[in-house]
Parts: C-alpha cells; sequence; structure tokens
C-alpha cells in the first residue's frame, strides 16, 4: 500500500514538472565583432555575386532578340539630350579654371605657349572622362535608380514577370545600350567646351593667339591619349548602368527603400569610376607607353 501510494505521488509530481514551464537562461544573442565583421563580409560578396550575375546577364542579352529599339531612342535622349547643358556648362569652367590656376607658374617660367598643351592633355586623358561620368551618375544614375525602384515597389516588375517579360531585357538592357553609346559622346562635347574656355581664358590672362593655342593642343595629342579619352567612358557607362539598375531592382522598403537604393547607387557608382579610372588610367599608359 505504502509503494502504491509512494508511485502515485511520484506520477503526480513528474507530470506537474512536464507541465510547468522550465526556466532557461537565455543564451546572448549579441554577435561578437568578429562574427559581425565575417557576415558584413558575406553579404558584400553576396552582393558583389549578383551585380556581376546581373551584368553577365545584361552583356548577353545585348546582342540577342527581342530588342526594343523605341526604349534605347528614350533613354537616350533622357541621358544625352538632357545631361547635355551641365557637361557644356561644367567643361568649359574646367577649361578656364585650369588656365586660371596654371597661368601664373607659365608666366613665372615664361613657357605660357605650354598652355595648351596641358589643358588638351589634362581634359582628354583624365577630367573629360570622369567629370562627364561623374555628371552621369549624378543625373541620370540616380534617376534609373529610382525609377526601377518605384517600379519594384509598385508591383510593376512582378507584373512584368507574370506577362512573360524579362526585366533584365526590357528595363537594363535599353538603359545600358544608351548610356555606353551616349557617354562617350558627352565626353568628347565636354573636351571640346573644355578647351574653348581653356583658350578664351588663355587669350585673356596670358595674351594667347588662337593659331597658338590651338596648334599646341592639338599636336600635343597622340592616338593613345584619344583612345584613353574614348575608352574610359565605355567601362564608366557599363558601371553607371548597371549599378543603377542593380540597386534599383533591389530596392525593399516602400518609398524609404527608394531613397535609401538611390543614395546608394550614386556613391557607389561614383566610387567605383574614380577606382577604375585609377586602375584603366595605369593600364592605358603603360599599353600605349610600350
Amino acid at each position: 500500500m505504502t509503494s502504491l501510494i509512494l508511485n502515485v505521488t511520484l506520477s503526480r509530481l513528474s507530470f506537474l514538472s512536464m507541465a510547468m514551464p522550465t526556466s532557461k537562461t537565455p543564451e546572448s544573442t549579441k554577435l561578437s565583432p568578429i562574427a559581425g565583421l565575417n557576415d558584413a563580409l558575406k553579404r558584400q560578396i553576396l552582393s558583389l555575386q549578383s551585380y556581376s550575375y546581373l551584368v553577365g546577364d545584361a552583356l548577353a542579352k545585348m546582342f540577342s532578340a527581342p530588342r526594343y529599339p523605341e526604349d534605347v531612342l528614350e533613354q537616350m535622349d533622357a541621358i544625352g539630350v538632357g545631361s547635355l547643358p551641365i557637361i557644356l556648362l561644367t567643361g568649359f569652367f574646367i577649361g578656364g579654371v585650369m588656365v586660371l590656376n596654371t597661368a601664373a607658374e607659365f608666366q613665372r617660367f615664361g613657357e605660357t605657349a605650354l598652355t595648351g598643351d596641358t589643358v588638351a592633355i589634362a581634359l582628354v586623358r583624365e577630367l573629360g572622362p570622369t567629370i562627364a561620368g561623374l555628371l552621369v551618375t549624378g543625373r541620370n544614375g540616380s534617376g534609373i535608380a529610382s525609377e526601377l525602384g518605384s517600379m519594384v515597389v509598385t508591383e510593376q516588375v512582378d507584373a512584368m514577370r507574370a506577362l512573360g517579360t524579362d526585366p533584365v531585357r526590357k528595363l537594363v538592357v535599353p538603359r545600358l545600350i544608351a548610356t555606353v553609346l551616349v557617354l562617350p559622346l558627352l565626353t568628347a562635347v565636354a573636351d571640346l567646351v573644355g578647351l574653348i574656355g581653356g583658350y578664351i581664358v588663355a587669350h585673356f590672362t596670358l595674351g594667347l593667339s588662337a593659331v597658338e593655342f590651338w596648334n599646341r593642343a592639338i599636336q600635343a595629342l597622340a592616338f593613345g591619349d584619344l583612345v584613353m579619352g574614348l575608352a574610359k567612358p565605355v567601362v564608366f557607362a557599363i558601371i553607371i548602368a548597371t549599378v543603377a539598375c542593380f540597386y534599383g531592382l533591389r530596392t525593399r522598403g516602400g518609398t524609404q527603400g527608394v531613397g535609401r537604393a538611390t543614395t546608394t547607387a550614386v556613391v557607389v557608382a561614383s566610387v567605383a569610376i574614380l577606382v577604375s579610372d585609377f586602375f584603366l588610367g595605369k593600364l592605358l599608359l603603360y599599353w600605349f607607353a610600350s
């Protein structure tokens, strides 16, 4: 009888212990600095992988059907014609500022004739492509990212997929083609207007004649300089279009997400242009110097 009572008591106690919630000490969910850095590095590598896939996919689809020429022309008008006023204004004053900053040194050493050489080489090799790329990034890269981000937020991209339309072919490829075609032309315009601005300032500050300035400017440019001035904008155009489309299509979080995507696209594209400009300049200088 005693053993029976003892067994019943033990069974009730075990039942109550199972029914009652156990109070476990919660483990700390705070990540260590090394783990947090590791996670951030993994996210960046994953983003780079996704971006590389988008670039490869867009470049491959540039040469296959279906194509959207109307969208390409529309984007060329928005990027090329729309950016022309700021390219003209900025290029003119950059050429003038270059002469203003170098005029005193040229007069000091009696080499004012070198003004045309300096302005031509600096504009064609470096300043023209870089300034044009940064201006197009700020004006059109932000517009592309916000436009595609708004389409993602309002589920227009999902509707395109549901209707059987490839968003990369419809949205990314036309913008990529238009930027690649237009940015070298904008760079050439910036170079020409910069030389005009440099000549005007050199004429009034140094007394250089048009023949002296333009002869020295043209003779200073070699074939390699022209290749550098036109090769860089092509690479910059690919960076601008693909980065803006990448962050636009990755937009999350409503209208606030659109703003974040736009800001991130402009910052990343601008930094990528400056970094790639260094390596492209080093490679092209080595190539044409050898």
